[in-house]
């Protein structure tokens, strides 16, 4: 199976549960997107996933199926590190505003070329330490897919979620050791099972809830 024949069946698995359709021209820019980091990759470490197949299944399709999950409204994605999950969902919801963020410079200026080569106009990046971050406008969502365990996660980044927003964390395996490390500053009760087209491994999503 080709990577394009793997990405639109996975595609077509995850439509049922999406609102609404990807938006024309989505699944071509999402290749474009695997085909750059992919180039980048060869003389920088983006992602220690090479093969093209595995990339369709562990990079697009997993940050894709948390869409399902998330609520509406800006979205910070934090230690984006390659741009996931960010990229791959401004490219499928181009109405939501995406802020990306890393602290490595040269991560930072994969992120800018990305956004520049995909036309992301709902795109901004930002380049330096999360704890140090303060935007003028805070965030619906944050979602972070291996920026650090959940309680150094809710700590260094509970500052950037609006009133009613969420934290939201990708992990694999369900996480009990570091549930039970989050204090009551959060609550983190409301726990997703994903189902990631094309990929067996387990995959959750943890969304903590900062305290008034």
């Amino acid at each position: 199976m080709t990577p394009q024949a793997a990405l639109s069946r996975g595609l077509s698995m995850l439509a049922p549960r999406l609102a609404a359709p990807l938006p024309e021209g989505a699944t071509a820019k999402l290749m474009a997107y695997l085909e750059l980091l992919a180039k980048w990759n060869r003389t920088h470490n983006l992602t220690a996933i090479r093969d093209p197949l595995r990339s369709v299944s562990h990079h697009l399709l997993d940050s894709l199926a948390v869409l399902p999950e998330l609520p509406p409204g800006a979205l910070a994605d934090v230690g984006a590190g390659g741009g996931l999950p960010g990229i791959p969902i401004a490219i499928a919801e181009p109405a939501r505003r995406v802020a990306l963020n890393d602290a490595n410079q040269k991560k930072g200026a994969f992120l800018r070329q990305a956004v520049i080569e995909l036309r992301l106009g709902n795109v901004e990046v930002h380049v330096g330490r999360v704890e140090n971050w303060k935007p003028l406008k805070r965030f619906a969502v944050v979602i972070s897919r291996g920026f650090s365990e959940l309680a150094q996660f809710v700590a260094s980044c509970r500052h950037l979620v609006a009133p009613g927003g969420v934290l939201a964390a990708m992990k694999g395996t369900f996480p009990a050791t570091e549930l039970a490390a989050v204090g009551e500053c959060c609550d983190c009760r409301d726990i997703r099972r994903l189902n990631v087209p094309l990929l067996e491994e387990a995959r959750h999503l943890v969304l903590c809830r900062p305290a008034a």
